[in-house]
């Protein structure tokens, strides 16, 4: 009996699939696409196949199964559930390149390359992975996203932080929102952490008439999976210290919440600063000026950018290389040039 093709199914899969029994052969696969006329290809190459005995092999787990396995072991299950309705059993042996492609396409056709690769062929992958499948899947063009790096200069970021009166809202909430600028950038923290993970029963200050200026405090948990000792430099204690709400409390530092109203303090802030940003830059400003600042008066390098541990690695560190004139490009000043086309002075090496 010829294998039969079973239509998308709304909110489950957007694909067609291959079903049933073909010379005693038993097929239940995912076509990939959701166009009949390619399906009904797919369908009559399934059942060339089975005449010529190429689909002897095991079939092996399906997808579902392989995403369950690899969520049991600890995975990341954010994304999978729109990937587990569209690939529903299909075995994993299956899922290829064409296939994960056509999902992307059907379950984010508005999306950006960076958002297919974070929600598609970043789980996928992990999830062949677990299942012990190595293969190279190439992810779309532009994936990596445009690699902005605003920062703010000394003079741009007390502006700010004295701009910070000016925004309207009361007083208390004005000095709690100056203290979170300094804590974002004078500790690359993210956002996201410093409103969800800082607590105060991970800070540490130091004691009122120690000698120590600084504190650490601890993240459980931050965006690269790993967590991190930040390092509270004085300028940073001596925010918290003054916090409208007092530093002896439990829950978190800040009571602010990632929402439109936080978003308006924040341009409003920029506004009477008089500071003009990328669009979509906002408070991740802050974390670029502290690794600009890290390399620039720090004199941190690369390698030493993530040992801060706010860096998962080298490629996301070595973006603030740019900020610093490396010792080889000042090797320009020893270059030969005529005396009389300099406007001051003579020359410290003439032609010869």
């Amino acid at each position: 009996m010829p294998l039969k093709l079973v239509s998308p199914k709304p909110g489950r899969t957007p694909f067609y699939w291959v079903r049933g029994t073909y010379l005693g052969c038993y097929v239940e696969r995912s076509t990939g696409t959701s166009h009949r006329r390619l399906a009904e290809q797919i369908r009559k190459r399934t059942e060339r196949d089975i005449e010529r005995g190429a689909l002897a092999e095991p079939k092996g787990h399906g997808f579902a199964a392989a995403a369950t396995a690899y969520m049991r072991a600890g995975g990341d299950p954010r994304f999978l559930a729109p990937l587990i309705r569209s690939f529903q059993h299909t075995p994993i042996l299956h899922i290829d390149q064409v296939a994960i492609d056509n999902a992307a396409a059907s379950l984010y056709p508005d999306a950006s390359a960076a958002t297919l690769n974070r929600q598609v062929y970043t789980p996928i992958s992990a999830v062949l992975k677990r299942a012990g499948i190595e293969r190279q899947i190439k992810r779309p063009k532009g994936w990596r996203g445009r690699r902005l790096t605003t920062w703010l200069s000394p003079e741009q970021a007390i502006a700010a932080f004295k701009a910070t009166d000016l925004i309207s809202a009361p007083a208390a909430t004005r000095a709690e929102f100056r203290i979170l600028l300094i804590v974002l950038l004078y500790t690359g923290m993210r956002l996201g952490d410093s409103l969800k993970e800082l607590v105060w029963e991970r800070v540490e200050l130091p004691p009122p008439n120690g000698p120590e200026k600084s504190g650490t405090v601890y993240l459980p948990v931050t965006k690269s999976g790993e967590p991190r000792q930040v390092h509270l430099p004085p300028i940073v204690v001596a925010a918290l210290e003054q916090h409208p709400r007092g530093v002896q409390r439990h829950g978190r530092v800040f009571r602010f919440h990632d929402g439109g109203r936080l978003r308006d303090m924040f341009d409003m802030t920029m506004e009477r600063a008089g500071i003009i940003l990328p669009p979509r830059v906002a408070f991740h400003v802050f974390c670029h000026t502290y690794g600009t600042w890290m390399r620039r008066y720090g004199g941190l390098d690369t390698h030493d950018l993530v040992k801060t541990g706010r860096w998962a690695d080298a490629g996301s560190a070595d973006r603030y290389a740019h900020v610093v004139v490396h010792e080889m490009a000042r090797r320009a000043d020893l270059l030969p040039i005529a005396a009389d086309l300099l406007p001051l002075g003579g020359a410290r090496r003439k032609a010869g």
